[in-house]
């Protein structure tokens, strides 16, 4: 849920080298206020990622704007872009905004004036994005430029309205841990494992869509022959079904180093199995899958351990090697040669029947069906139960993931991890929450304001 949220300032303390600033803490998210909060106050919270209207920003004078003197003399938020990202101010962590509730006061026909402006249904615990008919926020997403005639995302879904493959499922989205406390019970038995940040791809073994002749009858009247599906493997991204792997948007130029991936798949799934899986590396023109970031936001330490630039490589390498196997008059023989490199790393499967009814394995089935196929699996740091008598179950949870979502990939090493993925294992259903940490939030959040965004398709903007 991309929304701000409607937070009691509990944690306050002076920031560490500023005097006319302070630093709240909401959902664990250490944010940088100014003097006139006091512990106590109520307001509303908006986490990174969001972008806020232009009518909220223009209420309340948060955008950049320059007097005749070229002094600023609005807030610090982009006026075009108006959304809310990780920084630094001052050597102190700023991950997210706090507004008053006054903020508000102008979606009632009142004057935006004190602190004190009574708002009328808003309380502690609500969730803001619509407030009285005025749009407040909704999720950021980076403005692509329109193009005469578009551009293909490559993935040839069909223009015809009989499904390709009816029951290949969309992975479910994982929502963030911070603002999830209240999914965790006591007793709940729980996974923690390593997020990582490459593109999503599934596969299955499902009911596909076979091509059909027309009969002599059909053609004389143009009617299309009734939809015949048989098991076959079907391939996508998170959100789109591909029907082959040629094409592709301009960013990676094709789907191309998909293939070898679904091919890993290719003959080992048993009927209705699916599998998701995060592919990392490079694509086969050398193009890292996700965009480079800068790390100049963030500190000295940081840039040291890690350089100027993060690159999500994973121990993959743009100039790796590749063996090909064949036979000639004089036997067998290999052939090695240059090839970018990049890898696949399972963390869901599923069994689905013939009437579409899904069931979700357990991770410990999905590795074993991983180690039979021969393919990875993410890495799990630790699991557990939380304990019966646990009173707030939610954060003791995060307290466990904030153990293992910071400092540098365990995969590569070369770089900063992304964070982790806490499962909820005793559910029928798939229940699974993100927590990031704060040095790759800001830089996901620059890299979103410096990658050719005009040039990604909506799956890699979603990855961001």
């Amino acid at each position: 849920m991309h929304c701000g949220y409607v937070v009691k300032v509990s944690d306050l303390r002076k920031h560490s080298n500023a005097d006319r600033l302070q630093v709240a803490t909401f959902f664990g998210n250490d944010t940088i206020v100014d003097l006139s909060v006091q512990v106590g106050d109520i307001g509303v919270y908006f986490p990174v990622d969001l972008q806020l209207s232009e009518e909220y920003c223009a209420v309340n004078n948060l955008v950049r704007k320059k007097d005749e003197n070229g002094n600023n003399v609005g807030g610090f938020l982009d006026p075009e872009k108006r959304n809310i990202k990780a920084i630094k101010l001052r050597g102190e962590k700023s991950d997210g905004l706090f507004m008053p509730l006054a903020s508000f006061a102008y979606c009632y026909d009142q004057a935006v004036a004190s602190p004190d402006v009574a708002v009328v249904n808003l309380s502690v615990g609500d969730q803001v994005t619509v407030l009285n008919g005025h749009e407040i926020c909704k999720k950021y997403i980076p403005k692509r430029q329109s193009r005469v005639g578009g551009y293909s995302n490559g993935n040839h879904t069909r223009k015809t309205k009989v499904p390709y493959a009816p029951l290949f499922a969309e992975h479910a989205d994982t929502e963030q841990l911070a603002y999830n406390h209240g999914a965790f019970k006591a007793g709940d038995e729980i996974e923690i494992t390593l997020k990582m940040h490459g593109t999503s791809q599934r596969t299955a073994n499902l009911p596909v869509l076979q091509p059909v002749k027309k009969t002599f009858w059909q053609k004389l009247f143009k009617k299309e022959p009734n939809p015949v599906y048989a098991y076959d493997y079907v391939s996508g991204t998170r959100r789109v079904v591909m029907e082959d792997f040629e094409g592709g948007n301009s960013f990676y130029g094709s789907n191309e180093f998909r293939e070898p991936h679904h091919q890993l798949f290719v003959g080992k799934l048993n009927k209705g199995e699916t599998v998701y899986y995060e592919v990392v590396g490079f694509t086969h023109t050398g193009v890292p899958i996700m965009a480079d970031g800068s790390n100049k936001g963030l500190d000295k330490e940081f840039i040291k351990m890690y350089g100027e630039t993060t690159r999500f490589s994973y121990g993959c390498e743009p100039n790796g090697k590749k063996v090909l196997y064949g036979n000639d008059d004089d036997g067998p023989f290999e052939l090695v040669e240059e090839a970018p490199e990049s890898d696949v790393y399972v963390y869901r499967m599923t069994m689905t029947n013939e009437d579409g009814f899904t069931v979700e394995y357990t991770p410990d089935f999905m590795r074993y069906r991983c180690e039979q196929m021969g393919v990875k699996t993410v890495q799990v740091f630790e699991r557990f139960t939380i304990p019966a008598k646990c009173k707030k179950p939610g954060e003791y949870v995060q307290a466990k993931a904030e153990k293992y979502y910071d400092g540098p990939d365990p995969v590569g090493k070369t770089h900063v991890r992304e964070g982790v993925v806490v499962r909820i294992l005793n559910r029928p259903k798939f229940a699974a929450y993100k927590h990031k940490n704060f040095s790759f939030r800001v830089i996901s959040g620059i890299a979103k304001d410096t990658v050719d965004i005009d040039s990604m398709s909506e799956d890699m903007i979603a990855e961001l």
